[in-house]
C-alpha cells in the first residue's frame, strides 16, 4: 500500500504556487518538487507541519494511503 502525496491538489485548492509555498515554508523549490511529485522517500515532521500551516490543512489532506489495486 503506497502513500501518495496530494500536495498538488492542496496547492491548487489554496491557489499557491510552488515557488511561493517553498519560500513560505523554508525549503528549496527543488525539494518541494520532489515531494509534490511523489519522489520523496521521507518527510520531516517539521516540513509536514509547515505545509499544513501554510495550506491551512491537516496531514491527511496531503498524505493518502492507497491500496495497491487502486494504483
Amino acid at each position: 500500500m503506497p502513500i501518495v502525496v496530494n500536495l498538488d491538489v492542496m496547492m491548487a485548492r489554496r491557489h499557491k504556487g510552488a515557488g511561493e509555498l517553498a519560500e513560505e515554508i523554508g525549503i528549496t523549490p527543488a525539494n518541494l518538487s520532489i515531494l509534490k511529485n511523489n519522489k520523496a522517500k521521507a518527510v520531516r515532521f517539521s516540513t509536514l507541519e509547515a505545509l499544513c500551516k501554510a495550506l491551512d490543512c491537516q496531514p491527511g489532506d496531503i498524505l493518502e494511503l492507497v491500496p495497491d489495486e487502486n494504483r
